[in-house]
């Protein structure tokens, strides 16, 4: 654990020096801290839990795990509720970085689907983490500049689209992507499906790519740079104007890939504990959560109570998921990830 931890570390380290923390030195206790996922986070849910609880909600946001992961150990401090993918919750547990949920104080724990319980095996009485979503990156098409396609993660192989494309920089899901593909797990920790799949992404998919990006392609692709991006829905059509969504398809490829559940967690060192268990229990409200779901079009499998009060409709199906599979997290085997993960990124 403790190897695979460091290695998570440095190698984040090395790609960025600089340790964010939060300015948060006085706690005014009207301040909650929230750090998640870029392009994550409703303003209109911020602003009307602000308003109902008269206090403040200042957000910091990340592109991955390994980012989130990174800059917790390195030491930023100050945040309240973090929001990682079910891989992450089980490390985090494991190195004590959580507080318990006190479930007196969640009284909309009903509204969450046991179906999503279930497939919570890290955490199945949300002793440490409450669902906020569950879903799969996919990928997302240019229709107006390509117009033939198949729905597989074999566009990424297409000579034709060299140089108009671009899959996250995240080796989970990438190499996830890759092991789906070939017929896979997405956990897959066989030696040599784990180098079939490398040698997919290093022969076939990244020469056709611009690069690996977790938090730009958006703007990217919203600026016609890119025509074909690997990620999640939420960053294209926070980039791309409502007015023109019809000049985007979003599909979650047949092969399927690895799927998330994100979920709300409170940090042990949290000076805010009460007001983080208030957002945590006010986002599962249906009427709220159903802001969630217009804000980002997602399927309501989460919170099935919000589907009575959604306005738009989802940008997938939950039924699009179905060949998807939760990513675990591996142990020490993670390390294999990221040595594949250095020589492809840094492979000529």
């Amino acid at each position: 654990m403790k190897k695979r931890l460091s290695t998570i570390v440095l190698v984040i380290a090395l790609m960025s020096a600089v340790v964010m923390v939060t300015g948060c030195n006085k706690n005014d206790g009207k301040t909650l801290y929230l750090f998640n996922w870029t392009y994550y986070t409703p303003e209109s849910v911020l602003e009307l839990f602000e308003q109902e609880y008269g206090v403040k909600v200042k957000v910091d946001s990340y592109a991955s795990n390994e980012e989130m992961f990174a800059k917790l150990k390195a030491g930023a401090k100050g945040y309240d509720i973090v929001v990682p993918s079910q891989d992450y919750v089980s490390i985090m547990i494991a190195e004590g970085m959580l507080q318990e949920i006190d479930h007196s104080k969640l009284s909309n724990k009903g509204n969450i689907s046991p179906l999503i319980l279930e497939k919570a095996t890290y955490d199945p009485d949300m002793k440490y983490a409450v669902p906020y979503s569950m879903g799969a990156a996919g990928v997302a098409v240019n229709k107006t500049k390509v117009s033939s396609y198949d729905k597989s993660w074999s566009i990424f192989s297409r000579e034709d689209l060299n140089q108009r494309m671009c899959m996250m920089d995240d080796m989970r899901e990438v190499i996830g992507d890759a092991l789906a593909y070939l017929g896979y797990s997405v956990n897959s920790l066989d030696d040599a499906q784990l180098k079939e799949a490398e040698e997919l992404i290093l022969n076939k998919w990244k020469p056709n790519l611009v690069k690996f990006d977790a938090e730009g392609f958006g703007k990217s692709f919203k600026a016609g740079d890119f025509w074909v991006v690997q990620g999640y829905a939420e960053v294209v059509y926070g980039e791309v104007p409502e007015e023109e969504w019809d000049t985007v398809d979003f599909f979650i490829p047949v092969e399927g890939g690895p799927m998330y559940i994100d979920s709300m967690c409170i940090l042990k060192d949290a000076k805010n504990y009460d007001l983080a268990m208030e957002f945590i229990n006010f986002i599962h409200r249906p009427e709220i959560y159903a802001k969630f779901l217009d804000e980002f079009r997602y399927p309501s499998t989460v919170n099935p109570a919000a589907e009575a009060y959604i306005t738009k409709t989802p940008m997938y199906r939950a039924e699009e998921m179905v060949n998807c599979e939760i990513k675990e997290d591996l142990g020490a085997g993670l390390e294999k990830y990221n040595e594949i993960w250095q020589r492809i990124r840094f492979t000529e």
